[in-house]
């Protein structure tokens, strides 16, 4: 398969085949426009797999020009065409991702550079630095420029000022709340308006750090951050300054290299911050009529792009239909490995009902990925590629995009069909019982019990099925 064929399994295209299968109910005639769902492709296998589970758009960039330089499989323009074909023959959306901060030797390449890649008609080219947004405009006046979020786009005067330079679209920062967007609407109605939902948050203004830079000479703004934010700390006490506490910090794996920071009454500014999950403000963002609603993760896996497009999907769909939001997503994408969820700035201060959706769970007893569908051995039988530990009499949940089910495991076999009780992790395959048309589905294994009791099912019941 050419450029796919180290990160594409072949039963990930029976996954694929439900792409085009009708929804089970159709949304009901509304005003209300619909909010396209982007999401991350940090590989081909994302992108198919982003697509299958309900995403209207992908967004993905070249390492060099892009803010991704690591697990980031569309090195070249080989195989950006390779994605954006697969994208365009299924009525879908490709962005191109040109969103660096540059220096002097990364402009005097870029248009040589990019000439290839706009050759492959993407649909929009997302960027950030207004010298590099000219010379495109300059060279190729007909390619579409969505304003990247790096941009820092706080206000409706900056967005109008962008849209004098023919900018399409602009992506507002995280750090805005729902107000603070829906009055930019009001004054822009005539700007396509992108928001992120879900993803990773970075402690600095819309992604604008130095500290991986400082930590270890690995530039963010240049695509190579080290998420310096995220390692191990530990807080020194320090001598006392008159006006105030002083403290020490210490990164684990550099023992004696003391950082002075400063902490006030809202904490510390350095540490880790938690990811946004925006999920409960899909309706008020639709109403608002915001055009697009974006995920974040280039660099996460296939599995967690099945999670929040399928999710995310669900959300948006209901939010046109004029349904509530169903509070079981929330509980969906705790299935997701999280550093704690928040609702970012959207909401300033939540109040009672917004808090009632994150009691009776917490981050970590959802559950986890534990392998993958590979393809059916015997009726009623199918083979597991193994990511982690699982285990005879495990409640597992099989996500595919034509719905997912929950189930226990009743039998397990391993090497030579003998019976076996546990598969031990990564690099074991192991066949369990499951119904069919299942081929290509992600594993989670629950790892807490909600409280409910489920059956275990019998495999004999999967070969009647067939039958």
């Amino acid at each position: 398969m050419g450029v796919m064929g180290n990160s594409f399994s072949k039963y990930h295209e029976r996954l694929l085949l439900f792409f085009h299968t009708p929804r089970s109910f159709q949304l009901k005639p509304s005003k209300i426009r619909q909010p396209e769902l982007l999401a991350p492709a940090g590989s081909q296998t994302m992108l198919e797999t982003a697509l299958a589970f309900g995403a209207d758009a992908v967004y993905a960039g070249q390492p060099r020009y892009s803010l991704r330089v690591r697990n980031n499989s569309f090195r070249d323009e080989v195989a950006l065409g390779v994605g954006i074909e697969y994208a365009h023959s299924r009525g879908k959306l490709f962005y191109v991702v040109s969103n660096i901060s540059p220096h002097n030797s990364k402009v005097k390449t870029y248009l040589a550079d990019m000439a290839p890649v706009i050759a492959l008609k993407p649909d929009a080219l997302i960027m950030a630095d207004p010298g590099l947004i000219d010379m495109i405009r300059e060279t190729w006046p007909e390619m579409p420029v969505h304003l990247s979020v790096q941009a820092n786009t706080v206000n409706y005067a900056a967005v109008r000022f962008w849209k004098k330079l023919g900018i399409k679209r602009v992506i507002l920062s995280r750090e805005l709340s729902l107000d603070q967007v829906a009055e930019i609407r009001q004054e822009c109605p005539d700007m396509e308006l992108e928001v992120f939902v879900h993803g990773a948050l970075c402690i600095a203004y819309s992604g604008r750090c130095l500290l991986s830079g400082y930590m270890s000479h690995r530039d963010p703004n240049q695509g190579a951050c080290t998420n310096s934010c995220r390692w191990e700390y530990d807080v020194k006490p320090a001598s006392v300054a008159p006006d105030g506490d002083v403290y020490l910090l210490e990164e684990k794996k550099r023992p004696g290299s003391y950082m002075p920071v400063e902490e006030d009454e809202h904490g510390t500014y350095i540490l880790n911050s938690k990811d946004l999950r925006a999920i409960e403000h899909v309706q008020r963002l639709t109403d608002i009529g915001i055009d697009s609603l974006k995920i974040e993760g280039r660099t996460k896996s296939p599995y967690y792009v099945a999670r929040t497009c399928q999710t995310y999907r669900q959300a948006i769909d209901d939010a046109v239909a004029g349904r509530p939001l169903d509070p079981a997503l929330l509980r969906e994408l705790d299935g997701l490995a999280n550093r704690g969820y928040t609702g970012g700035f959207y909401e300033r201060h939540p109040d009672r009902e917004y808090q009632s959706y994150l009691q009776g769970h917490s981050d970590s007893d959802r559950s986890l990925y534990v392998g993958d569908v590979m393809a059916y051995v015997a009726a009623g039988l199918a083979e597991i590629d193994v990511k982690n530990r699982f285990s005879v009499g495990d409640r597992i949940e099989l996500i595919h995009p034509r719905g997912n089910l929950e189930l226990t495991i009743a039998s397990m076999q391993g090497k030579d069909s003998a019976p076996v009780n546990v598969a031990p992790g990564s690099g074991h395959r192991v066949s369990i019982p499951l119904p069919a048309g299942y081929e290509g589905a992600f594993v989670a294994r629950f790892v807490a019990e909600r409280g409910e009791t489920r059956a275990v099912i019998d495999p004999a019941s999967f070969i009647r099925e067939r039958e």
